[in-house]
């Protein structure tokens, strides 16, 4: 049976006994290997391995011995509680071994998992097998974020469940922003900086969290100019230099930010207005900072700090012989110096 991520998901969250056999594919092997360990959690037990109820077989080590999947399908353990095999980095080669063990399967026996790092076409030989028959399912696995509800599932499994909705927004974000393993990182460093706290999650708690990254170096910088903070601005600079960052990227970064002052203070309801309609959204403490910044600028002003950065960056792509940084950081000072008028 074809079964989307959203249903499998959902399965995991309350799950029942686990079916003959499981599919689960994808070119991402991380999204693969995290959907696999929480299916084989919830159904199996976090104990299952320790207790010698899932045994693992390798794609390579069943191509050598193909009666290795049905005598451990069959094999009777000593601790009771469901049984299941993982085949791992299976290919459609193995699918003639496969269907074999599934078509001897019983009620009692081990349940088949099996995991392919790759996306299978719908003319996929062992795609198809699993989506035969409702005894089995077949889940695809996209390079998509996870939807509010694989979020929301992620953050009950954490113990995670007073979330402010400003602060669900911010983790959203993440989702998109990170790969799969490192947001569960995330969200398990949220929960344990969160242990014994009962009040809900916010933004500021997820920032507080959030994995430093260059782009939020360059949000620091940034942020200092528009705030007026001067003596901020030379060490995150040299910072940044020493990251690799470069002038041009700064620039653009700066305009973008710039512009996106300009067109909330331009917007008919106000600042707060104009940032509600920005895409990609802003939220948390971010959002906040930025309607501050474009109350505090105006229309005026934000329109010479643009002139400023169209400067910059024409003079920047240039032949001229000014050290580009320098160049950059006597913008960014400039631009402080101006939201201090």
């Amino acid at each position: 049976m074809k079964l989307a991520a959203a249903d499998l998901t959902r399965r995991i969250a309350k799950p029942g006994e686990l079916p003959a056999g499981v599919l689960i594919y994808g070119a991402d092997a991380m999204r693969v290997a995290l959907k696999r360990q929480d299916l084989l959690a919830a159904f199996l037990g976090a104990q299952a391995e320790d207790e010698m109820r899932l045994t693992r077989i390798s794609a390579a080590d069943l191509r050598k011995d193909s009666a290795l999947l049905l005598d451990a399908v069959k094999a009777q353990g000593f601790f009771p509680g469901a049984r299941g095999v993982l085949v791992e980095d299976a290919t459609d080669g193995l699918t003639d071994t496969i269907a074999a063990a599934l078509s001897d399967w019983k009620p009692g026996d081990a349940s088949i998992v099996v995991t392919s790092g790759q996306q299978l076409p719908a003319r996929s030989a062992l795609r198809k097998l699993f989506e035969a028959t409702p005894a089995t399912w077949a889940t695809a696995l996209y390079d998509d974020p996870p939807g509010r509800d694989e979020v929301e599932a992620m953050l009950a499994a954490a113990g995670l469940t007073n979330v402010g909705r400003e602060a669900m927004t911010d983790l959203l974000g993440l989702s998109r922003d990170l790969d799969p393993g490192d947001f569960r990182q995330t969200v398990e460093k949220i929960a344990l900086y969160k242990y014994g706290d009962t009040s809900p999650l916010s933004p500021e708690d997820v920032a507080a969290m959030a994995p430093a990254t260059i782009d939020a170096e360059v949000d620091d910088v940034l942020t200092a100019a528009a705030e007026a903070e001067v003596q901020r601005i030379g060490p995150l600079m040299h910072r940044l230099e020493g990251q690799g960052v470069g002038p041009v990227t700064l620039c653009i970064g700066a305009t973008r930010h710039f512009r996106a002052l300009h067109a909330a203070s331009a917007d008919p309801g106000g600042p707060s207005a104009g940032l509600a309609r920005m895409r990609p959204p802003i939220a948390g403490p971010r959002r906040d900072r930025m309607q501050r910044q474009a109350e505090r600028w105006g229309m005026r002003r934000l329109e010479q700090a643009l002139s400023i950065l169209i400067d910059t960056d024409l003079q920047l792509r240039s032949a001229q012989s000014a050290p580009q940084m320098a160049v950059m950081e006597r913008a960014l000072i400039r631009l402080a110096m101006l939201a201090r008028r």
